[in-house]
């Protein structure tokens, strides 16, 4: 939320400017996260059965109060900082969490219920650490796009070379193209890949191994470390940007100090220049 509270809305005394100084504060920011843990509980305790026999109308009302709170926040939120807010996107999403909530939950819309549970999301937003890496995902997606098309290619030939070799020794598993691309990713996963894939294969084709291992050691340890350097090099390199911003911030500020604090010497040179002028003309004066 700091992001969005300019230099103005901390000097201003205007209401909006007061409101955006509360929105931002720690205290504040506190509480909604207190809330947003506090409306956790609630939801996990709606999935239990005997808790919703018991308590189950005080929970709903728990929740259209949680519910009322977090629309208020947001209210209070889009008041400050208006259209800021908007280019803000967790703003966006908050406000999006929050009016999912309000759209009444019909046989029809029965999956609204369950997306009451995006407001814990919330806390990506809220917290500045979470919302760091959500940030440096975001940033990542132009790199991570580039190698799910690696993957998608690789997963592609290797369920085209699985359809043809094995379809007639495990149909089940990879009788079309659709079930060796789901077989693959079962294998990329390693869930059962011995036991249900693998083992069967090999029991007709000793050598089948030479297809297999060369796939899980592409899908599996290449392209996943792939994607956690791309990650993690985007969290570094946001991180480096902010350093570097805070650092020129910082020299800013040290300079319009040192800016400062140099007009005031002059000054007080000046004065002290114009107050020696007068002694001396006093001292002429009473030579005169």
């Amino acid at each position: 939320m700091q992001e969005i509270l300019t230099a103005t809305d901390a000097a201003d005394d205007s209401p909006r400017a007061r409101a955006a100084r509360l929105v931002a504060s720690a205290p504040f920011q506190r509480a909604v996260v207190a809330l947003i843990l506090l409306n956790a509980v609630t939801l996990s305790l709606e999935t239990s059965a005997s808790v919703m026999a018991a308590w189950g109308g005080a929970l709903h009302a728990l929740d259209r109060t949680f519910l009322w709170a977090f629309t208020a926040e947001l209210a209070l939120r889009i008041y400050a900082f208006r259209g800021r807010f908007f280019r803000d996107p967790c703003g966006v999403f908050d406000l999006l969490v929050v009016g999912i909530a309000w759209v009444p939950a019909t046989d029809a819309l029965s999956v609204l219920r369950a997306l009451r549970a995006l407001r814990v999301l919330r806390l990506v937003s809220v917290v500045p650490s979470l919302r760091h890496v959500m940030e440096a995902m975001l940033a990542a997606l132009p790199g991570l796009g580039s190698i799910l098309l690696l993957m998608a290619l690789i997963f592609y030939v290797f369920a085209v070379m699985a359809t043809k070799l094995y379809a007639e020794i495990l149909p089940e598993k990879f009788g079309t193209l659709g079930d060796s691309l789901f077989t693959l990713l079962q294998l990329m996963t390693m869930e059962g890949w011995v036991d249900d894939i693998v083992g069967p294969v090999m029991e007709r084709q000793p050598w089948a191994w030479l297809f297999f291992l060369p796939f899980i050691v592409v899908s599996t340890f290449i392209v996943l470390n792939l994607f956690i350097g791309v990650i993690v090099e985007s969290i570094q390199r946001l991180r480096a940007e902010r350093e570097s911003a805070d650092a020129r911030a910082a020299q800013a500020a040290v300079d319009a100090g040192a800016a400062e604090a140099h007009a005031d010497a002059r000054a007080l040179l000046g004065e002290i220049r114009a107050l020696r002028e007068e002694v001396a003309a006093l001292r002429a004066a009473g030579r005169g």
